[in-house]
């Protein structure tokens, strides 16, 4: 399983910030995906941990 930030309509991020403000607290929203991560060889590994270094983001290879 794989969460990342939530798409949200008007609606819904409404809602989260009427409770922010309710509560005075910062939220995130997530939605997590039923994804299979693929395996990979070394070689492979290695070009991902490179450009993950140079874009300051984490790859992650999936079927």
């Amino acid at each position: 399983m794989l969460c990342s930030f939530s798409t949200l309509d008007n609606t819904n991020l409404e809602a989260i910030q009427a409770l922010e403000k309710e509560l005075g607290k910062m939220l995130l929203s997530f939605s997590c995906h039923d994804i299979e991560p693929e395996v990979i060889d070394d070689e492979a590994l290695s070009k991902i941990s490179e450009l993950e270094k140079k874009l300051g983001v984490v790859l992650v290879a999936v079927k």
